[in-house]
């Protein structure tokens, strides 16, 4: 098959499967399989149109497109535009990123971070993408179906001049089949045109194609591109019987008869397990589904410790030849939940210790390369997190397959809870997409409908959610993220699980009054902090960077964990959020442009309430001092100490003179008010015997920068990706933790920069600098820079490796190597 873009194979046993002579009655046999998943990503063009003036939206609502198949009445929906003028970019595109702040008296400006985007800017509001590829007269006969795994929002979608259909949300995928618009051996248009004057949510959403793009190829008798596999898994000691559902569509012009069958294989590739050939027959257009069970013996279980995933391949044959294959990676797992003992994962008790998070990254947006969604989850388990809700909306495909990979919980929550047409197709579509995911062990029907949770239609409309749940997964339950107390009215009386949004003082007397109902704490404690920053400062809008502050409906985490901590029913909970992110800007308004809720910043450095977690939910030695000790100007003043630890007591001194011994409570931390002198403070901690200590010390003045990556490779393959994590030392090594350097960045090799950050929850720097300069200014002694991999064959790329470099005035540089890997 020729394309004129970059092929990019999801997994390679999508290119070759070996049938034995088990299977075929005769010699081995490989051959090739049709079916290809192809990265649609490059060689896309932008340019953004305007909402209200069609004379700036290329003719757009002027030219009568809908008149005649094919009529593109002069707009820029033309095959034939001159777009030579328009920004090239690769998918995934957040253009909202590179916009400006926009400091007006509007609620939903302020909870989308104050970024120019929505119904006030119709002159950033719209957004046009354009494609050209080829496909060869050779691979006529097949099905091509271009797949968008999510475009912010309300798409439309044209090729070659011809309207095939438009999708509303931003958050779930749409595909539509190309296959008779195809004009074979020569050029191929695809433009899309994306609307986001109406916001969807009430945080960062972004704008543009800002997941990644496919092109399906297929035979015409291929599995259904929807849930086409399913595979569910039960297990009775070490017997496990995986059961396959697969679901073949014939578009062929003539009936057909096939066979299906499904085999199973470890991650390494050897087959475990295969079911019989089964016959199959399907008139025009016609659809049908094969089930298959197989027995495996010894399963290793997928597990947050060990995340196991197997593959289940499913073929198709006809004529003597395979004509599709399917590959769909499971895990073999057992979920229970008890409504006194809580949740259990193959048995053992499983308190949930989770986050809920949105879905933006400094320096990207919402735009973020695969890597950065392992990453995060990287940094999740570190702290100790097992738990993932996916607030408020169906997440990225790439975030979970991170979390089945890294070992994850994944709470798999809708954007809105409703029943009508569209939205419950949205719902459908979401499970029928989600369901093989071992990582994803309850759906959550939606969060804080405030405006129909209590009533009867509310009711209503969850019921019908849960019974459309119950039908596709059956292998699962579901919950709902409810911010009212003890209530029972409305969606609680039917939902399976309840889910408390904080009112956790409803908790026991609900309990009491419903004790047949698990539940769990699907949001719990929001409390805000400013990493670095140990005072309020209501001029630049800081919140201190203790476990102190938290808003009326909410609490600290120390208050919400203990409670779960002491109730063996209380199935764990979400704490919101584990990363700082663009909006929503709590306590504070303007200049505020993000939240203060994360457990980590926006680019995923700790705050110190990540070592209260850290403490209490890992078996790992932690010891924790804050703050910082570089308070010129303080000397003699009271500062507060919070030591955090696992330890069983902690005696702290001040340049070693000892300000008092204290044991330290179970899942709390302790306190000191310190007066402040330069120098070294130092706490030492015995645990179950075990001298632990953890050092501040005041510091020089910035003298070098430091770079760490976070990995040593990088592969050419035009989207890997790599952070960098930016700090400056003194003179003698030590880092400086208050340092506000301004720090210029440059990159030599296959690699380009993408996204730069800091945390600052208040600055107004660019995240993106598309002339190149790029800098960022270090908040509190930490900065952040991604970068992206160019592809191993496109013009002017490099076989060496990437260079890395960080300058500012006055310092020493910074650099760092990676390998790149082709």
């Amino acid at each position: 098959m020729a394309f004129s873009f970059n092929l990019q194979i999801d997994d390679p046993m999508k290119y070759i499967l070996v049938f034995c002579a088990l299977v075929l009655g005769g010699a081995c046999i490989a051959q090739p399989v049709a079916r290809q998943h192809l990265n649609f990503d490059e060689g896309w063009k932008f340019h953004l149109g305007h909402a209200t003036d069609p004379h700036r939206d290329f003719n757009y609502g002027i030219g009568n497109i809908l008149a005649k198949t094919g009529d593109a009445a002069h707009t820029a929906i033309s095959m034939d535009l001159d777009d030579k003028g328009w920004d090239s970019v690769r998918l995934p595109h957040d253009w909202v990123v590179t916009l400006p702040f926009a400091h007006v008296a509007n609620g939903d400006v302020d909870a989308h971070g104050y970024h120019a985007v929505g119904g006030l800017f119709p002159e950033n509001s719209i957004g046009w993408y354009r494609k050209t590829f080829a496909i060869s007269r050779a691979d006529s006969g097949k099905r091509f179906v271009v797949q968008f795994d999510g475009v912010f929002r309300d798409s439309k979608v044209w090729i070659n001049n011809c309207y095939l259909g438009g999708h509303f949300s931003g958050y779930s995928g749409s595909s539509y089949d190309i296959t008779d618009f195809v004009r074979f051996d020569g050029k191929n248009t695809i433009v899309v045109r994306v609307d986001a004057s109406q916001y969807e949510g009430w945080f960062y959403e972004g704008a543009g194609i800002y997941r990644h793009t496919w092109l399906n190829v297929y035979d015409n008798l291929h599995i259904a591109q929807d849930g086409g596999v399913y595979v569910r898994t039960s297990s009775m000691g070490d017997k496990t019987t995986v059961t396959v559902t697969t679901k073949v569509e014939n578009r062929n012009i003539q009936a057909v008869s096939a066979t299906v069958m499904t085999y199973i294989t470890d991650r390494t590739g050897k087959r475990l397990a295969q079911s019989k050939e089964q016959p199959l027959s399907l008139a025009i257009n016609g659809k049908g589904e094969i089930e298959d069970s197989m027995a495996l013996t010894g399963a290793e279980r997928w597990s947050l410790e060990n995340p196991y995933l197997y593959r289940c391949v499913a073929l198709i044959r006809s004529g003597g030849k395979t004509v599709d294959s399917l590959t769909v990676k499971f895990g073999v797992r057992t979920v229970t939940v008890d409504k006194d003992k809580g949740l259990f994962l193959n048995g053992k008790p499983v308190k949930i210790q989770g986050v809920c998070c949105h879905q933006d990254h400094a320096g990207v947006g919402s735009a973020l390369p695969d890597y950065l969604q392992y990453y995060r989850i990287q940094l999740l388990k570190e702290m100790g997190v097992n738990g993932y809700r996916t607030s408020h909306n169906p997440p990225t495909p790439e975030l979970l397959d991170a979390c089945d990979s890294l070992g994850m919980l994944v709470l798999d929550e809708t954007r809105l809870l409703n029943s009508g047409t569209e939205y419950g197709a949205e719902w459908e579509k979401l499970i029928l997409r989600d369901r093989n995911h071992p990582c994803v062990f309850m759906w959550s029907i939606g969060n804080e409908e405030w405006m129909i949770q209590t009533s009867n239609w509310g009711k209503r409309i969850a019921q019908n959610q849960v019974l459309k749940q119950q039908e596709l997964d059956p292998s699962r339950t579901s919950t709902y993220a409810a911010n009212v107390g003890n209530v029972w009215h409305g969606v609680n009386e039917v939902i399976p699980v309840r889910g408390f949004n904080y009112n956790l003082n409803g908790l026991d007397p609900y309990r009491k009054e419903h004790p047949d109902q698990p539940i769990m704490g699907t949001e719990v404690a929001s409390t805000v902090s400013s990493r670095g920053i140990f005072y309020k400062d209501t001029v630049n809008a800081y919140v201190p960077d203790y476990d102190s502050v938290a808003p009326p409906w909410a609490s600290t985490a120390e208050y919400w964990w203990r409670i779960a901590a002491g109730r063996e029913w209380f199935m764990g909970g979400f704490a919101w959020t584990g990363f700082d992110y663009r909006g929503e800007p709590t306590p504070y308004r303007w200049p505020n442009i993000n939240s203060h809720f994360g457990i980590m910043d926006m680019c995923g450095f700790p705050k110190t309430v990540y070592y209260y977690y850290q403490s209490w939910w890992t078996d790992k030695d932690v010891l924790h001092i804050a703050p910082h000790w570089n308070w010129k100007g303080r000397e003699g003043q009271s500062i507060p100490v919070w030591v955090n630890t696992n330890a069983d007591n902690v005696e702290l001194l001040l340049n070693g003179k000892s300000l008092g011994k204290k044991d330290m409570p179970r899942n709390g931390h302790l306190e000191w008010m310190v007066n402040y002198a330069p120098g070294r403070l130092e706490a030492v901690a015995y645990k179950k015997g075990r001298k632990l200590t953890a050092v501040v010390q005041t510091t020089g003045e910035p003298y070098r920068i430091v770079v760490r990556p976070a990995k040593n490779s990088l592969t050419a393959d035009g989207s890997d990706a790599a952070v960098f994590n930016i700090t400056v030392v003194d003179k003698l090594g030590l880092e400086v933790p208050d340092a506000s350097n301004l720090v210029h960045f440059s990159v030599t090799g296959n690699a380009h920069i993408i996204g730069v950050g800091n945390g600052d929850p208040s600055s107004h720097e660019p995240d993106k600098y598309t002339t190149g300069g790029w800098q960022r200014r270090l908040f509190n002694g930490k900065c952040q820079v991604i970068i992206q991999s160019g592809s191993a064959g496109q013009s002017g790329a490099h076989s060496g490796d990437v260079g890395f470099r960080a300058e500012g005035e006055g310092l020493q540089s910074g650099t760092a190597t990676l390998r790149s890997i082709f």
